[in-house]
């Protein structure tokens, strides 16, 4: 599903890419057409102009006279101006063809002034009798604001079409080639761009097993409790005890729906200006009561460090109280007897933190990137007898970083761990 979900990107990309190349090749193409083509005019024009200067003016009967020391048009001498002219045409006023100097072909009526592309019969010296592209130009012959005559100047195109075909053979070579480049980095980038996907497709099928493998349990159990509890009683406290304990895993069943539920609704950070100020010295007081005497009955130390003054924060007073509950509650539940844990609270100018250490098991090393994760267990059979589903510190995290804030963890395997919440402090 995911190579062909890969594939798709790429095809995708490479479509898009490929028709903004092919749209960006054809106007860079066109624009270098319409630039040589300017350079082309501009000498042709050039040249027109230079064979105008050298031109006498009719002094009667409308004839031509011509400067031969300065343009020597004469019978089939090209002018020096530019030896790859292919022809010059004189016209009197009338539009008539007086002269015609270089290849004479067949000369063609006038119709306005002006640049056109046409194609002759070449019968040039040191060409093939092939028709050839040439660019003419058409330019009127005027003195005291009359039309005297036009004259016709023509240039092969050749270099020019040259230098486009070696412009479309790069174009022609280089687009598929770049498609090509571009195919490959879409495949590469759309593998970039699934590997989220592909890590939370695989933490939801691992999420939907471990919540199927822990509902599978209790439902079992209250199938099989309930089952004997229909059978006819021979002592009605064995009927009792199942019954009770169909109710105790109905609560286990609702608390871990509860959590679950609680883990699709808080996914999204919490807008931090519909928050109300909290005075978290007083939140964490209240919590210390409970666990002072919890604590007591597991013959555990209990020690609070919470500075005397307010501290004031803006955030959802019960979700940050129950990510501390969790911590601790982890922290009485691996601790060993005669252990300390130690609930403490740490304040700057821009942060606040909360600490809860304890002495307890400790947590191996490779397991530390895991302890987030939901229904992650480090011991499966200490969690399972002390009740725990795994979800207790991903529920942790997600509240804390409901509040931008961040949820690290340092231990030492036997000597304890120590869970630290850092929330940013606003105004």
């Amino acid at each position: 599903m995911f190579t062909r979900s890969r594939r798709n990107l790429a095809y995708l990309f490479t479509i898009s890419m490929g028709s903004i190349l092919v749209a960006f090749a054809g106007i860079a193409y066109y624009l270098v057409v319409q630039q040589q083509l300017q350079v082309f005019d501009e000498r042709l024009y050039s040249t027109s102009k230079t064979i105008v200067r050298g031109i006498q003016y009719p002094t009667y009967n409308k004839r031509w006279q011509y400067k031969p020391k300065e343009v020597p048009l004469f019978g089939n001498i090209l002018p020096p101006v530019n030896s790859d002219i292919v022809y010059v045409r004189l016209y009197n006023s009338n539009k008539e063809l007086l002269d015609c100097f270089g290849d004479p072909g067949s000369a063609r009526a006038i119709a306005s002034s002006g640049f056109q592309t046409i194609k002759i019969n070449s019968n040039r010296p040191k060409r093939t009798a092939e028709r050839e592209w040439v660019r003419e130009i058409t330019l009127k012959i005027i003195q005291n604001n009359e039309v005297f005559g036009y004259i016709q100047v023509a240039l092969p195109l050749t270099p020019l079409r040259h230098s486009l075909n070696k412009a479309r053979l790069f174009l022609t070579l280089g687009v598929p080639v770049t498609l090509a480049l571009v195919g490959v980095t879409g495949w590469f980038l759309g593998g970039l761009a699934m590997q989220p996907t592909l890590r939370a497709y695989e933490q939801l099928q691992r999420f939907t097993a471990d919540a199927s493998h822990e509902l599978r349990a209790p439902v079992a159990a209250i199938l099989s409790n309930a089952q004997v509890a229909l059978m006819p009683p021979q002592d009605e406290s064995e009927q009792l005890y199942r019954l009770e304990n169909i109710v105790e895993i109905a609560k286990s069943m609702s608390d871990l729906i509860n959590n679950l539920l609680f883990l699709a609704r808080q996914d999204r950070p919490l807008n931090i200006s519909k928050l109300k100020t909290i005075d978290l010295v007083q939140l964490l007081q209240d919590l210390t009561k409970g666990y002072q005497q919890q604590a007591s009955a597991q013959n555990l130390n209990f020690v609070v460090q919470i500075p005397e003054q307010p501290v004031h924060l803006k955030a959802d007073a019960d979700l940050l109280k129950q990510a501390v509950v969790n911590l601790l509650n982890n922290a009485l539940k691996y601790t060993l007897e005669g252990g300390t844990v130690t609930l403490r609270l740490l304040t700057s100018p821009y942060r606040v933190i909360i600490q809860v250490e304890d002495s307890g098991i400790g947590i191996p090393e490779e397991d530390l990137s895991h302890i987030f994760e939901r229904f992650y267990r480090v011991d499966t059979v200490r969690s399972r007898q002390t009740g725990g589903f795994g979800l207790g510190l991903a529920i942790a995290q997600q509240i804390v970083q409901a509040h931008q804030g961040n949820l690290t963890v340092k231990s030492i395997l036997g000597e304890g761990s120590t869970f630290e919440i850092e929330i940013p402090s606003r105004d």
